[in-house]
């Protein structure tokens, strides 16, 4: 019951939080996609990391109903049928193997990956045309993204490297990122609900958490329109390339930032 729920009462706790679910709801509103990966470590300095995945989950889906709602009807449905079945089959094989995979292991590889792909972008390396949806292609990547988001939360890149050669639309492209994250979030709280990870104090502090994530969201939203397709797609590679750096430093364990 919503009355047995409590919540954490410490203050460096909601100093740290307040700023990430709002980095988290500017990313998910189409500002930014991908600063969200910035967000745990900040839970992380003052929570275990599985408790503050934890709280950030309820959170993450009270955003996606609002992204859903703020982008209802634009997404891609060539790409989401080849994306979301990946998701799934990503999902499982991370719920069978979670206990035999290094996160850190996941992390240098994907945050490896992604460096080089942006880089390969900006040294002019990389393809000069827009590509077209593939099966293949879609089900590789969207089943590498199911994979990290369950094992390291770090879903984000993997997807991208999928979809931004196709150049779509930057709103079809945030649409068709926020329907795909939605489902992955909602199919992840089976397994943390099994884990045993959610506890009133969790979900009592994931609800004080959520109306400034989802005002960070709409926030998103509303900066997204003011942006060109070239400046927004510019600011994605510049935060993929970002994020790719961040997870190979979680990776190898430094501190950046």
């Amino acid at each position: 019951m919503l009355s047995s729920f409590t919540m954490i009462s410490d203050p460096w706790f909601y100093a740290a939080a307040f700023p990430a679910v709002l980095i988290v709801g500017l990313s998910k509103g189409g500002f930014g996609p991908g600063t969200s990966l910035l967000a745990l470590p900040l839970l992380s300095l003052v929570l275990p990391p599985l408790q503050a995945a934890a709280i950030m989950l309820p959170v993450l889906c009270a955003m996606d109903l609002a992204g859903l709602w703020g982008y209802r009807g634009l997404w891609d449905r060539r790409n989401m049928a080849i994306i979301l079945t990946g998701a799934l089959i990503g999902i499982l094989i991370g719920t069978l193997t979670a206990d035999y995979v290094s996160n850190k292991g996941v992390q240098i590889i994907v945050g490896a990956v992604a460096v080089v792909f942006v880089l390969q972008k900006w040294l002019g390396r990389g393809q000069t045309e827009p590509t077209a949806p593939n099966v293949a292609k879609g089900l590789f990547w969207s089943a590498c993204s199911g994979f990290t988001s369950f094992i390291a939360h770090a879903g984000g890149p993997p997807l991208q490297i999928y979809l931004l050669p196709q150049r779509l639309d930057k709103t079809l492209f945030v649409g068709t990122t926020v329907v795909f994250f939605a489902v992955v979030n909602y199919v992840k709280l089976i397994p943390y609900w099994w884990l045993g990870q959610f506890t009133p104090e969790n979900l009592g502090t994931a609800a004080v958490l959520a109306p400034v994530a989802v005002a960070g969201v709409y926030l998103g939203i509303y900066l997204h329109h003011k942006l060109s397709d070239a400046g927004f797609y510019r600011i994605v590679y510049v935060f993929t390339f970002v994020c790719g750096l961040k997870l190979l430093a979680d990776g190898f364990g430094l501190q950046f930032p």
